[in-house]
């Protein structure tokens, strides 16, 4: 599991969290509380992550709901949650070999946050509208505090 400084973690939270359900009324972990990495229902497997192209292909995705993995790119040294660079749709259940194309290209040791997105209204397109400050009509994923996200690293 990998952890972000605080004001890492705090942005991540704030920007792409979407952590607090747009139809649920379930609490949001705190921002402070909130740590990256895999639950026992939702996962991104980031090691032997490979490129083809402009395509960065994660190993493993599993996810609980039908979901979305989706890229963000670094601004000023931290994951930019107001905007991502790419996403693909991976069904509920375990995805093998989960291509993601990066339209801009990718360059190698280029740092990404790679991280699931419920697919909300399960109509297999990517609602990355804002819905209120901060949060996604395709929520993030979260299992308790952890938020289902990686920061990965381009080879």
């Amino acid at each position: 599991m990998r952890f972000l400084s605080l004001g890492g973690v705090l942005m991540v939270a704030a920007a792409c969290a979407a952590v607090e359900p747009v139809a649920e009324t379930t609490a949001a972990p705190a921002a402070a509380d909130v740590t990256l990495g895999n639950g026992e229902a939702n996962a991104i497997e980031t090691e032997g992550l490979r490129r083809s192209g402009n395509a960065l292909i994660v190993p493993s995705v599993t996810a609980a709901a039908n979901s979305w993995l989706v890229l963000h790119a670094f601004k000023d040294g931290r994951p930019d949650g107001q905007t991502y660079v790419g996403a693909t749709y991976v069904p509920k259940g375990t995805s093998e070999d989960v291509a993601v194309s990066v339209e801009a290209g990718i360059s190698p040791g280029q740092p990404f946050l790679v991280m699931l997105h419920e697919d909300v209204d399960d109509d297999q397109v990517f609602d990355f509208v804002f819905v209120a400050e901060n949060v996604v009509e395709d929520r993030a994923v979260f299992e308790g505090t952890t938020m289902i996200a990686h920061i990965i690293t381009a080879p």
